[in-house]
């Protein structure tokens, strides 16, 4: 995976925009910004494409912008010239794939069967898109054509919204999703920016899907913790249940056996994807410790500690 999908997967979401006036272009991308999604791919289905993409990577260099329905070679040199960073076709035509690659330019092709992913994997793409997805088969289809291909990544789009967002997601071989639902033709053409916002940081909050998790409670030692947990056991007939390093009574309260984390204690946040709770987090200005962080074995984050603490606590994100 390299760099650039790499930021795309933390992303999350590609909100798929289409421009059909440029005074629509500044405040819908800072509408997208402010509900949390840095990143938009800018369709190719006007004229107002390339002045789009201009302007948004000048004015808003934070913001990560691509080209969708990109058709020819012609269109591909416009959006990189104009600021794109990405392509995105809608089908797998061979000609836009070798002119991207020769040129070192990220390119997402349009898949819907085994045989445009083996197009795709002839040029050294391995991550296309997946389109048009739930006409197309949906989640089923997505994982019944992971299977032969273990190596290749999707960016569903197409009939996704807010409902069926995370059943993709989910899936650990979808790197985001794209979808227009929160920035469609009709809140442009409103002027409707504030719902922009407000779509937007619906869609973030439901793929991130914070919740609290546990909270630990700091013990001087192992007498002070089988203590402590046996009072809660008695008083609320929480079952009782060992780790190495803590007693759990109930799944969400657990009494540390040595000194922890946190100056009273430790508190957990889960998070459908720990990855994207980071990236999101950071723009906050959140820090972490690296020196926390716990990886599966495809090396994506299940659990890191953010420096400091909030009120006595150490928080850490886990995967849910």
């Amino acid at each position: 995976m390299n760099e650039l999908i790499q930021k795309i997967y933390q992303i999350g979401i590609v909100p798929v925009v289409v421009f059909t006036d440029i005074k629509q272009v500044l405040p819908a991308a800072r509408a997208l910004l402010e509900g949390g999604i840095d990143c938009a791919e800018i369709t190719f289905r006007t004229n107002t494409a390339e002045e789009a993409i201009k302007i948004i990577s000048n004015e808003l260099p934070q913001m990560l912008v691509g080209a969708g329905t990109v058709l020819t070679t012609d269109q591909v040199d416009k959006a990189q010239k104009a600021g794109a960073k990405f392509i995105v076709s809608p089908g797998t035509n061979p000609k836009i794939l070798k002119h991207c690659v020769d040129k070192n330019i990220t390119v997402i092709a349009g898949c819907s069967n085994p045989s445009d992913i083996e197009i795709c994997l002839e040029y050294g793409i391995d991550t296309v898109k997946f389109f048009p997805a739930e006409a197309a088969g949906g989640i089923n289809m997505v994982k019944a054509m992971s299977a032969p291909y273990t190596n290749v990544k999707f960016m569903p789009t197409g009939g996704i919204d807010i409902k069926n967002l995370n059943s993709y997601l989910s899936f650990n071989k979808v790197i985001a999703c794209g979808g227009s639902w929160m920035i469609n033709k009709n809140l442009l053409e409103k002027e409707d920016y504030q719902t922009v916002k407000q779509l937007s940081k619906e869609a973030v909050s439901t793929m991130l899907g914070f919740e609290f998790k546990h909270m630990g409670i700091n013990s001087t030692d192992v007498s002070e913790t089988e203590k402590t947990a046996q009072i809660f056991s008695n008083l609320f007939d929480f079952a009782k249940r060992q780790t190495s390093v803590s007693i759990f009574t109930a799944d969400y309260l657990e009494i540390m056996k040595p000194p922890w984390r946190g100056s009273k204690g430790h508190i957990a946040i889960a998070a459908n994807n720990v990855d994207r709770a980071v990236y999101y987090l950071s723009k906050k200005s959140v820090k972490f410790d690296e020196d926390s962080a716990k990886y599966d074995i495809e090396k994506k984050l299940t659990s890191i500690y953010l420096e400091g603490e909030i009120g006595g606590f150490a928080i850490h994100l886990c995967k849910k």
